[in-house]
């Protein structure tokens, strides 16, 4: 049953004081960013790139890779063949990470370290969380900084954030030639990101994810923005830039989440991710495919809802790929969820899933870790931001954007032919047929055998989401009374 939907005292109460709090925190962060002339990237128009810049770059090639086991070998042969300098960003690594698992593994700390002798290798990480309620902590991370200043690796810890949130974006850059944006972090900390896209149950959470691997002139926008973090943290001269050569047709966009007062090189801050976001969405006339670690964020809902409510074709429909259940805001997410349902008002235009890895009748949560986002196989957004209040408003965040409608349907395509466990061949029709004819009754199915007790014969399932309105909000009131 949806949210709000039930007769008794308890839920009417419940969906009030969810509206309330709701509601309240959207005029929180309206009056916020009206303080400093940032409310464009809550009133966009639909469609185009994001105001300001950088402006979208033409020139460059961009690859998707899809889960740990593309993503990490790439990441590996591309560090190796450095010759100037590798600036990486994340929220937290593990120096003992293997990045390649056939014959002798390639271990991040030995990589770099073998790097230091050679080229300018620095390490901006997040300084964790000061207090020792999460996880990584302070002490965790300086234990990583020691471990690879011990291998020669320069590393800073930035603790320039906001109260109770992070530094969260994943970057990579090398040589100025090429980088690496996503949301994978190197790491095993919570789960082993190495996995691949048969997704085979290995007696713990499996791990999806996404990145990109980009060339051509916006590799420099991710670069200034590495070097404005760098020289604020430690307040270090920098060598000047290369400009990168041309390296392909596609056109890119850089947009960030930088919040106002942690820089002082960027007193403002940057809220162009949820700019991309807000017109990507609101433009949309046939497909909303998404997949992310967490759904919700007021800001984004709201436009759902919106579209779910007044579109006028048949054919439209929003797909979201999710955690079972996320790490944090598990409860936020399964009530934005309930209130997608309400809003489709039992029309079929919405559907939630989430994948588990199989075998001998067990089954292991696959951990949704992805950031990406698909609009009528036009417009294409992969990054580190998830769709919460955190990542919209109060961590550093790094997305890539376009709007190369090749590479958005491909990209589409890879993953649905990767969740639904069929040959991209049968999936090449139109996208709401293919989520009416294999997403939906495969995802309730698998769904049914789960509450029966039975195995599972596919790694789709509908995520349930029937969740307080009220216990939805936990996360974002915490954002609220820290938010400042």
């Amino acid at each position: 049953m949806p949210t709000g939907t039930g007769q008794g005292l308890l839920p009417r109460a419940d969906q009030a004081i969810g509206d309330l709090v709701a509601r309240t925190f959207a005029a929180h962060h309206r009056r916020r960013l009206a303080k400093i002339d940032r409310l464009g990237a809550l009133d966009p128009p639909p469609g185009g790139w994001a105001a300001g810049g950088p402006p979208p770059r033409r020139g460059n090639s961009l690859e998707v890779l899809v889960d740990g086991a593309e993503a990490f070998p790439r990441i590996a042969s591309e560090l190796r063949v450095a010759e100037s300098h590798v600036y990486m960003t994340g929220w937290y690594v593990s120096p003992d990470f293997a990045l390649t698992r056939v014959g002798e593994p390639i271990v991040l700390r030995n990589l770099l370290a073998e790097l230091a002798d050679r080229v300018d290798v620095r390490v901006l990480l997040w300084a964790g969380a000061p207090l020792p309620l999460f996880r990584p902590s302070r002490r965790d991370v300086r234990r990583v900084r020691q471990a690879l200043a011990e291998a020669g690796i320069r590393c800073a810890l930035d603790a320039r954030e906001r109260p109770m949130h992070c530094h969260h974006e994943k970057t990579i850059v090398i040589d100025d030639r090429v980088a690496f944006v996503g949301g994978i972090d190197i790491t095993s900390q919570d789960g082993d990101r190495y996995d691949t896209r048969e997704h085979p149950s290995r007696a713990q959470v499996g791990w999806h994810d996404v990145t990109t691997c980009l060339r051509g002139p916006a590799v420099g926008d991710i670069s200034d923005h590495f070097r404005l973090r760098w020289r604020e943290v430690t307040n270090e001269p920098f060598p000047l830039p290369t400009a990168p050569d041309e390296a392909g047709e596609v056109q890119v966009q850089i947009v960030r989440t930088v919040p106002e007062k942690v820089y002082d090189t960027l007193p403002r801050g940057d809220f162009r991710i949820l700019e991309s976001y807000l017109r990507a969405f609101r433009s949309a006339e046939r497909l909303i495919y998404i997949e992310n670690q967490f759904l919700w964020s007021r800001e984004i809902t709201e436009v759902l809802c919106e579209k779910l409510r007044s579109v006028s074709s048949d054919d439209f429909r929003i797909v979201a790929l999710l955690p079972s259940k996320p790490y944090s805001g598990s409860d936020d997410t399964r009530g934005a969820l309930a209130e997608l349902v309400e809003a489709d008002r039992g029309c079929g235009r919405f559907l939630a899933c989430t994948l588990y890895a199989r075998a001998n009748g067990v089954a292991d949560p696959v951990y949704v870790h992805a950031k990406v986002a698909v609009i009528d196989d036009r417009w294409l957004t992969i990054g580190s931001a998830n769709l919460n209040e955190h990542s919209l408003f109060n961590d550093t965040e790094m997305n890539v954007v376009t709007h190369d409608p090749g590479l958005a349907r491909d990209t589409r395509l890879r993953l649905w032919a990767e969740h639904l466990e069929l040959p991209r061949k049968e999936i090449e029709g139109q996208p709401e047929e293919v989520v009416d004819r294999y997403w939906k009754p495969i995802s309730e199915e698998q769904l049914a055998r789960r509450r029966a007790g039975e195995p599972l014969t596919h790694r789709l399932v509908l995520l349930p989401h029937v969740s307080r309105s009220a216990g939805r909000l936990l996360g974002p009131l915490q954002g609220l009374l820290v938010d400042g």
